[in-house]
């Protein structure tokens, strides 16, 4: 999967999330939130399966975009969102925070280079 694709999904996914943020803002994310989330997920099927469904989810939203389908997104977008609180508070955090750096900023790529050793144990 594409970098900024991965980091543009995975922000995607997690706009109700970032819309409830709003009212404080999220704190700036680093390379050690990424790795810290990324032992919590490949740690625990459970998680890795969760991670790799808001992935698959992702994508979904995508195509939904691509045909300005905004009933699909708002639906993708909410079952990601649970899946997403599911994970965790690390991860909720971490996607928020991806959110407000935006996928073409340096930290943004760093994380999300990181982020594609999950897209692995997803079999892609």
């Amino acid at each position: 999967m594409d970098l900024k694709l991965v980091v543009a999904v995975l922000a995607i996914a997690v706009v109700p999330l970032g819309a409830q943020a709003q009212q404080k803002a999220a704190p700036k994310v680093s390379k050690a939130d990424a790795q810290k989330v990324i032992k919590i997920v490949s740690a625990d099927k459970a998680k890795t399966k969760l991670y790799c469904d808001i992935a698959e989810l992702g994508e979904q939203i995508d195509a939904a975009a691509q045909k300005k389908d905004e009933k699909k997104i708002d639906e993708l977008s909410q079952k990601a969102d649970d899946m997403g609180t599911k994970i965790g508070p690390e991860y909720v955090a971490l996607m928020d925070g991806l959110q407000e750096l935006g996928p073409d900023s340096k930290e943004g790529e760093e994380i999300g280079t990181m982020l594609e050793a999950l897209d692995k144990l997803c079999g892609k």
